[in-house]
């Protein structure tokens, strides 16, 4: 089973959006193997967003996303790197489709809500970030056989 990393940026955790978040994820029957709530370091903030590195939205992007909590996640599932990047929606909310999750809470480009990996070798590098081995569960929900041939 394929991997990816999401994350609820501060204004989602502000809003009070992380359970329905989450619940979409799950609906889709994605699993979550790794779950929790961070005060985002400076030093991980500006790993994370390094390949933005010398782009003039750079500094603004470490400021936001260590400017309140932040919900971090593994979910896990056949297709889930694409299938996730489908139920986020496109980066500016005002262009994503209704019902992803930018489209129906999203509201400007600056606060969109939730992180998610865009490629499975992007996927690997930052759930490497944000979670150590043993903060993931490797489990099978009994649903599994009701989702997958």
């Amino acid at each position: 089973m394929e991997r990816t990393f999401v994350a609820v940026k501060p204004d989602g955790v502000q809003r009070g959006l992380v359970g329905e978040i989450v619940r979409r994820f799950e609906t889709k029957g994605f699993t979550v193997v790794g779950l929790k709530m961070v005060n985002v370091s400076r030093e991980l903030a500006e790993q994370h967003y390094d390949v933005h590195r010398e782009k003039p939205f750079f500094g603004g992007l470490v400021e936001f996303i260590t400017s309140g909590p932040v919900v971090a996640m593994v979910l896990e599932g056949d297709g889930v790197v694409a299938g996730a990047r489908k139920l986020i929606g496109a980066t500016n909310p005002l262009a994503a489709e209704p019902s992803t999750i930018r489209g129906d809470f999203g509201v400007s480009i600056g606060r969109n809500l939730i992180h998610g990996s865009d490629a499975v070798e992007t996927a690997q590098r930052e759930i490497a970030l944000w979670f150590k081995d043993e903060e993931l569960v490797n489990w099978k929900p009994s649903i599994s056989n009701w989702l997958y041939e």
